[in-house]
């Protein structure tokens, strides 16, 4: 668990026994980041802060949607960021918040085994760097948590980018004809629908929670409803790009199985167009076969005539083919 006290432009560590003093004092703004919400973070939520229960709960256990609380004197999010895994699976990387009068508490939910934790805290890191560095200056709550969710939506739309790149090169590669393996190229693109339509969903979702945010007045200040629609346009905008890229991905796969379909008619019409051809073939040795070649009285004259015919009716009905266009 890591304390940070801000003030004027200036970041500075704490001890976590500090913690209660420095939310007693009041003075500049508490950052306490928790990487995982065991029991001693779990009490110090609860007993410091005097956070409700279900809040932090919600910050032990894994939640599967994004979500908001208003309480009393601060308000409760929960988001989540994408982290691609095998096999096309993404990752929900969960981050919660407590955003209060002069404090905010980021706590990150129970990770899946295959995630690093460095992905966990890649947001909180990036901010505390860029605070470090002077290269940011808060003075807010909102202000400090607007940093760490812009942080996580460019996230997810440097992941929409991502998916746009390989969407774009498997369409190349169908485009090319180069499919090596059908069924795997076929797996691939799914694959990618399926991950855009994830990522759409966690964007969609968190453009909600901070749509309802913008109605809760009382808990925000006026000078933060500006930054709280702009979170709510940033996610609304890669949730339109996941949008439009998923709509995008279906095509191509559209694409795909139009031309499978039209190339498996193709081949179906022309082997019917090679049993036409053969009928008089079939039909002519069935009649004549054993009679013509088997017994020694056949003349070769005839076996030969009844090539001719044989091969006379598979010409026309050849050339007939090829006027109705069907060859």
């Amino acid at each position: 668990m890591d304390v940070w006290q801000i003030a004027d432009g200036r970041v500075e560590g704490k001890a976590v026994e500090e913690l209660e003093m420095l939310i007693a004092l009041g003075e500049g703004l508490v950052w306490v980041d928790i990487p995982t919400c065991d029991e001693e973070a779990a009490r110090v939520l609860s007993e410091v802060f005097g956070f409700h229960r279900l809040a932090v709960r919600d910050c032990v256990e894994r939640n599967q949607v994004p979500k908001i609380h208003a309480y009393s004197d601060h308000v409760f999010i929960v988001l989540h960021a994408p982290e691609r895994g095998q096999g096309g699976n993404v990752h929900s990387v969960e981050l919660d918040q407590f955003v209060g009068p002069g404090f905010v508490v980021t706590v990150h939910g129970p990770l899946h085994p295959a995630v690093s934790p460095e992905a966990a805290l890649r947001e909180t890191r990036a901010v505390r760097t860029r605070l470090e560095s002077g290269r940011l200056r808060v003075s807010t709550s909102f202000e400090l948590s607007y940093a760490i969710v812009s942080a996580l939506a460019r996230h997810q739309e440097a992941f929409v980018a991502t998916l746009a790149q390989d969407a774009s090169l498997l369409e190349q590669r169908l485009m090319v004809d180069e499919l090596n393996d059908p069924e795997q190229f076929l797996e691939e693109l799914f694959r990618a629908r399926h991950e855009l339509l994830v990522v759409r969903t966690m964007a969609a979702l968190s453009r909600e929670i901070y749509g309802r945010m913008v109605t809760l007045e009382r808990f925000v200040p006026g000078a933060s409803h500006a930054l709280v629609t702009d979170l709510a346009d940033q996610f609304a905008r890669v949730s339109g790009l996941a949008d439009g890229q998923k709509d995008f991905l279906q095509g191509v796969i559209e694409f795909y199985q139009t031309r499978t379909n039209t190339k498996m008619t193709i081949a179906a019409e022309r082997l019917a167009v090679i049993a036409a051809i053969t009928l008089p073939v079939t039909a002519l040795s069935s009649i004549y076969g054993m009679n013509l070649i088997v017994y020694d009285s056949t003349h070769p004259l005839h076996l030969a005539v009844v090539l001719v015919v044989m091969v006379t009716m598979s010409l026309i009905l050849l050339r007939w083919t090829k006027r109705q266009g069907w060859w």
